[in-house]
């Protein structure tokens, strides 16, 4: 809201002097400021207004932060605070539903993963690592959102967001990744329906939630949706089978895609896709 000021609607008390030469001038006699001078407070720039410290915890909008302050789901060093525009200090202990909360802006960057990058944040060997496709994107230290292996492209998520990531890589979560399958071979229909029905492999059974050829394309070209992180999952359900992956990528990851995003770019992520992350069950 922007601050009004009503230093020139004032009206001459009673008995004040209104006419002759003796006349001074209205704003020094009632010693107003002209407009546009009133000395502002300065900030303390170790203070946050709660909302704002609610909404950079990564919990909600600021709009929704003062919903639930009001509604008494916010402490600050263990007492509730309902006031509205409440400053706290960046060392107070706030805490929303009992869960104490961090001051540290949660961030979300989306990379579109091209070949020969692994993804860790530092490799011993000094190969390539996908930090240093997200280098320029922010300050915060981020971490990837699971793996890809180093010859498998398409959509990787980094943040800074513990609790998401750990919902995101949970498999009771469902988690939808689609991937774009090429073999060295047409994959046979017999082949096909056997992943539909679920193979055994050495470290147990695996299902995937779909798989079909590519409208289209040729029969060696897959699609295959599943929720399972175990590693290389995708590539050792085709080796089970005789084949060989060429190449792979991820093209849908929790509901994201690679529209609009080229090889080895990245974006930030909008606050919709944001939100809808933080509502997967």
């Amino acid at each position: 809201m922007t601050r009004s000021d009503n230093s020139g609607n004032r009206r001459n008390p009673k008995g004040g002097n209104r006419g002759g030469n003796n006349r001074k001038p209205f704003a020094k006699k009632y010693n107003t400021r002209e407009k546009g001078n009133t000395p502002q407070k300065k900030s303390n720039p170790d203070e946050i207004r709660l909302n704002r410290y609610i909404a950079n915890a990564g919990i909600c909008s600021r709009r929704e932060a003062d919903t639930y302050i009001a509604a008494g789901n916010v402490s600050v060093n263990g007492k509730v605070v309902t006031e509205m525009g409440y400053k706290v200090k960046r060392s107070d202990e706030v805490r929303f539903d009992g869960k104490r909360l961090s001051l540290e802006k949660k961030e979300y960057i989306l990379l579109n993963k091209p070949k020969n990058f692994i993804t860790t944040t530092s490799d011993e060997k000094g190969r390539r690592t996908v930090m240093e496709l997200i280098s320029s994107a922010t300050k915060a230290r981020l971490l990837p959102v699971g793996r890809l292996d180093r010859n498998t492209t398409g959509l990787l998520l980094f943040t800074n967001d513990g609790d998401l990531t750990k919902k995101l890589t949970h498999p009771k979560h469902g988690v939808r990744k689609i991937y774009h399958v090429h073999l060295d071979q047409n994959l046979s229909l017999s082949d096909l329906h056997k992943i539909e029905e679920g193979l055994e492999l050495e470290d147990g059974p695996i299902d995937v939630d779909s798989i079909s050829f590519i409208q289209g394309a040729p029969k060696r070209e897959i699609g295959v949706e599943i929720h399972s992180g175990r590693n290389r999952i995708v590539r050792r359900i085709f080796e089970h089978l005789g084949y060989e992956v060429t190449k792979l990528d991820r093209v849908i990851f929790a509901g994201l895609t690679k529209k609009d995003l080229p090889r080895g770019h990245w974006r930030h992520l909008t606050e919709q896709e944001i939100i809808n992350l933080r509502n997967i069950k």
